[in-house]
């Protein structure tokens, strides 16, 4: 059950990258025109923290912005533009050079692909956004290739928890001592109280799984890596996609017969209220989405923000100060981290409840 969960959770993340990388467009203050402007120290921290929160076609761990040198490796490009065209992102150079496939040409224009002439022009609208044709694309970008290998260490991690069980008599070793009280805590304190003792344990895997999912890449963006997945809408949308999907067909009679006809109300309240009722079963899943998206990427730019000031200041008073700040936010941000799944996980079993609640629960 648990790899058909993870399997389609990377399927859906798939599709919603794919979708995000199609329809997102560079606003009037990312004109080309800005890259051969001389920028301030102030433009280019605000650069460095957008590079930061965006997804990216290659895997860069440190650039030298002087020698214009990148170290890192290249990911491979998967775009659908009349037919399949599979190739490296390295042929883009950082963005620098175009990439030709089989006599087209794609450019990358602020971490979006898109198809033009030899010359690499791009065409501008009114409001200065390209109107360029973007291929479908459908790449391994860093995101994507954090999430494969997440998946892969989460699966190899919690298989092996199971055959320790199995091999002592069901008494925790190692790792899995760590993750136990985590665990019964998911099961005794959120989804039980949430779920119901009756219903709960079917919806044990997915629980499990997005909260280790969203704690890890949580704390995973906090190192020097640079990947921001749960900080990425996309990301985010998924997960709340999923939870959307799993509670809509989960619901029973009651639960539709509470959003369309509520019991014990007077009919022309009903017809009043069934709309707004109809209404925040889709506000949920938004709600999910933006408190994980919004908490994240307000924590990663408040972080390198005043990692910032440490060169804007550029004085032994200013510049420690902002360090033993920017310390303590990062310590704040730990806290966040597994907050922020606690949260998602929380609410998320409270939806399944309010899907599976019967009246002999009460």
């Amino acid at each position: 059950m648990h790899k058909k969960i993870l399997y389609t959770f990377v399927f859906l993340l798939f599709c919603v990258n794919a979708y995000s990388q199609h329809n997102s467009e560079p606003t009037e203050e990312q004109h080309d025109v800005e890259q051969h402007e001389e920028k301030s120290l102030k433009d280019r921290i605000k650069e460095n923290i957008q590079h930061h929160l965006k997804d990216s076609h290659d895997f860069v761990f440190l650039s030298d912005t002087e020698k214009g040198k990148h170290y890192g490796f290249s990911l491979p490009v998967i775009l659908w533009d009349n037919g399949l065209k599979f190739f490296s992102s390295s042929k883009f150079h950082h963005g620098e050079t175009l990439a030709e496939v089989n006599g087209s040409f794609y450019k990358l224009y602020h971490n979006k692909i898109y198809k033009v002439d030899a010359a690499g022009t791009i065409n501008y609208d009114e409001h200065h956004h390209p109107t360029n044709a973007k291929p479908l694309d459908f790449s391994i970008t860093k995101s994507v290739l954090s999430i494969i290998i997440l998946a892969v260490l989460m699966l190899w991690l919690f298989i092996s928890i199971a055959r320790s069980y199995e091999k002592n008599n069901g008494v925790p070793k190692g790792i899995a001592g760590f993750l136990e009280p985590i665990i019964l805590y998911i099961r005794d304190d959120i989804a039980i109280p949430n779920i119901g003792e009756k219903h709960y344990a079917k919806y044990m895997n997915y629980l499990l799984t997005v909260f280790f999912f969203v704690w890890f890449f949580n704390l995973i963006g906090l190192t020097p890596l640079g990947i921001n997945v749960t900080g990425n809408i996309a990301i985010t949308t998924a997960l709340a996609i999923i939870t959307f999907l799993i509670t809509q067909f989960s619901g029973k009679k009651t639960y539709w017969k509470h959003i369309f006809w509520m019991p014990g109300v007077p009919w022309p309240m009903k017809i009043i209220l069934a709309p707004i009722e109809l209404l925040g079963v889709f506000i949920k899943p938004f709600a999910l989405l933006i408190r994980l998206y919004a908490n994240i990427s307000a924590g990663h730019i408040v972080l390198m923000s005043l990692i910032g000031l440490m060169f804007v200041f550029h004085n032994w008073i200013g510049s420690s100060l902002t360090f033993m700040l920017a310390f303590a936010i990062s310590l704040i941000e730990i806290l966040v981290a597994l907050l922020q799944a606690y949260i998602f996980t929380m609410l998320s079993a409270l939806y399944f409840g309010f899907a599976v609640e019967e009246h002999d629960d009460h």
